[in-house]
């Protein structure tokens, strides 16, 4: 039988680095540690007695996006994302829905560049999964799925510099209707 040939990998590939070698070693400057759902909740007061007035006049929603950002350790920060969504007929309440959804990341970043990392980029990878699930959640709880428009988190952070300028307009929140 014929001895099969190992094909030429370079030893380096899978010889880790010395120490010495390991200090000029740069680190990718974000890391995706993890994403999770940090809190949910879905609630439908007057359903089903609410879905045939659904069918005559459509929900007014009003839809309210918050980002924080807390250290948990050296270059390791939990972005939190945040959803506050109501629907209403008049005065009848349609749903409630909050959604809190979180990513745990490795910032390896300068100073300056901490805060737009944070409340810019950060939010940016974040944002399809937060769109994702409350979709899937408005639409499983039997209505129209709730389609979040794509957010400029860059302009949002850019407002939020702006109103921090002027100390009676502090504002943290994105409205979107």
């Amino acid at each position: 039988m014929a001895k099969k040939e190992e094909p030429d990998v370079p030893a380096e590939r899978f010889t880790p680095p010395s120490s010495e070698e390991n200090s000029e070693i740069e680190m990718p400057p974000l890391i995706i540690n993890g994403q999770y759902i940090k809190d949910l909740s879905f609630e439908a007061p007057k359903t089903p007695g609410i879905l045939s007035k659904l069918q005559q006049t459509p929900p007014e929603i009003s839809v309210n996006i918050d980002v924080q950002a807390n250290s948990q350790g050296e270059n390791l920060y939990e972005v939190n994302l945040s959803v506050n969504a109501d629907a209403k007929t008049g005065e009848d309440i349609v749903y409630l829905c909050e959604v809190q959804y979180c990513g745990l990341f490795t910032l390896n970043v300068q100073q300056e560049y901490l805060e737009p990392a944070l409340l810019i980029d950060c939010p940016t990878i974040l944002f399809p999964y937060l769109r994702r699930v409350v979709s899937d959640l408005t639409g499983d709880a039997g209505f129209a799925p709730l389609l979040l428009n794509p957010l400029d988190f860059a302009g949002l952070y850019q407002q939020r510099h702006a109103q921090s300028n002027e100390p009676e307009n502090i504002d943290n929140k994105s409205d979107e209707n």
